[in-house]
């Protein structure tokens, strides 16, 4: 059943019209959360590494709220520029650990997506949101604890007319997110783990670490063994 609760804000006979432009396809495979669970532990660099840098969003994706490290399932959405009714219409489909990841087509003069769709991500379980556009009301949704990245905010609100789509391939950031790939982030930035690489990644980042520790002590130790300068 559609959650429209928001028709309350709106016409609800011109809403329901819309919808009618909101393409929806059929429902796709999510990632177990006990399989991408290691990849809450490690930096999203590391995660970068294990997939030769390839899939790292542009350092325009920036994160936005205070939330926790970012990690769970792609819920897709295409939407025109400056236009969040396919939003509403993707958090009907959405399950527990998913992230709303959205094509805004980098458009920074409207918001897509503020507290009160928060409060239905938190609701339905989406633990953040990843959108190439704005966003607004970032205070509120960190209140929430959602880890929210986006390039820009704004307090200027959307359209609600359509058209888009809902779990089809979006380009964000620089990258392709096909439904149902798993999300990764952190300070640093947002990574993109293809569904059906997901071991491959896991087993890779602890290779990743140890190297990286044994770097460290290499650095450490030429450090702590290099003569004092006599002045």
């Amino acid at each position: 059943m559609r959650r429209v609760s928001y028709l309350r804000l709106e016409s609800t006979v011109f809403i329901i019209a819309a919808m009618d432009s909101v393409r929806i396809t059929p429902a796709w495979e999510r990632v177990a959360e006990a399989k991408s669970r290691r990849l809450r532990e490690v930096p999203a660099a590391n995660v970068g590494d294990a997939l030769q840098r390839m899939t790292v969003m542009d350092g325009g994706i920036r994160l936005l709220t205070e939330g926790p490290a970012l990690l769970g399932n792609a819920l897709t959405v295409d939407v025109r520029s400056g236009d969040n009714l396919a939003i509403h219409r993707a958090l009907d489909e959405a399950r527990p650990g998913d992230v709303l990841v959205v094509n805004g087509h980098g458009d920074m003069t409207r918001a897509l997506i503020g507290d009160l769709i928060g409060e239905i991500m938190v609701n339905t379980g989406v633990v953040g949101a990843v959108i190439d556009g704005a966003v607004r009301d970032v205070q509120a949704l960190s209140g929430m604890s959602l880890a929210v990245y986006a390039r820009a905010v704004t307090p200027a609100g959307p359209f609600k007319e359509g058209p888009g789509a809902i779990g089809v391939p979006v380009a964000v950031g620089g990258v392709v997110v096909a439904a149902g790939d798993v999300l990764v982030g952190d300070a640093d930035g947002v990574v993109v783990v293809p569904r059906h690489r997901v071991q491959e990644v896991v087993d890779a980042v602890d290779r990743i670490g140890e190297k990286e520790k044994e770097l460290r002590q290499r650095i450490l130790s030429a450090r702590t063994s290099r003569p004092a300068v006599n002045r």
